[in-house]
């Protein structure tokens, strides 16, 4: 039930020149991939797919390194920490298109405000060219993290409420600095998790669509024009572009686990 749908695109991919969109199959080849390849009529789908990754890897990069500060910082007690966790884990609770165009919006309202800022202050030149600050790596970018911070914040709290302390103040003993005993002592060993947190970051931004809709501005990552071909191509070629993206995701997913457990290996 959970793989049947991804097996079926896989093998429709691999029809010969003259396949259609359901069984039988007609003939074997990867012309579809070809095809792909070549583009698909005004889609740019190269751009889109580095836009993608880029986009991917910046949330991943993100995502860990909020999530471990974060982890860090809620060994102890803050003050308002229990209102600050409620707020990052609000936005799994809200639909995603709610939080898409809220961010659109506050972006939108940002764009008035410099533009209205240029406009008093006399540029002129500044003023016609300004664009908007709706972007790859300002909206899109934020949009994702109200996906993906709460997971890893969420991870990171399970693994230091198991983390022996013993450890680190076995480095402050020995005289290591609180950046050393965090570098040398507790980094190896939260190393597994945080490649899973990393994981978790760019699978989720790679496939999210509901989140990036209103606030990406003028361009698509991949799965936007994904959802678009889907109106518009009538080929296997669509099938080729998802076994593509699910080939991605799995090697991403892989090369994570492999690390991983080279990790858990060199730590024990």
């Amino acid at each position: 039930f959970m793989y049947g749908p991804m097996l079926v695109i896989f093998i429709l991919s691999f029809q010969g020149p003259e396949g259609g969109l359901t069984f039988p199959l007609r003939g074997l080849s990867l012309h579809w991939f070809r095809q792909l390849a070549e583009g698909l009529g005004v889609v740019d789908i190269g751009a889109a797919l580095r836009r993608s990754l880029a986009l991917g890897l910046a949330v991943m990069a993100c995502t860990v390194a909020f999530s471990v500060l974060a982890g860090l910082a809620f060994r102890k007690r803050l003050a308002g920490g229990n209102l600050l966790f409620l707020m990052v884990v609000a936005s799994l609770i809200m639909p995603s298109i709610i939080v898409s165009l809220g961010i659109g919006l506050e972006f939108r309202l940002i764009d008035t405000g410099a533009k209205a800022v240029l406009e008093r202050l006399g540029w002129q030149e500044a003023l016609e060219g300004y664009g908007t600050s709706l972007g790859l790596f300002t909206s899109a970018l934020g949009a994702h993290l109200t996906w993906t911070l709460p997971f890893g914040l969420l991870i990171m709290f399970a693994v230091f409420n198991r983390f022996n302390p013993a450890y680190e103040e076995a480095a402050r003993d020995l005289g290591a600095t609180p950046w050393q005993g965090f570098r040398h002592v507790v980094l190896p060993l939260i190393a597994p998790s945080v490649v899973g947190i990393g994981m978790f970051g760019f699978t989720l931004s790679w496939d999210e669509i509901a989140r990036t809709s209103q606030a990406i501005g003028d361009v698509n990552t991949l799965p936007l024009e994904l959802q678009g071909l889907t109106t518009t191509v009538t080929t296997p070629a669509i099938y080729a572009l998802g076994t593509v993206t699910t080939v991605v995701s799995f090697a991403v997913m892989g090369a994570a686990l492999a690390l991983a457990w080279m990790l858990r290996r060199r730590g024990g």
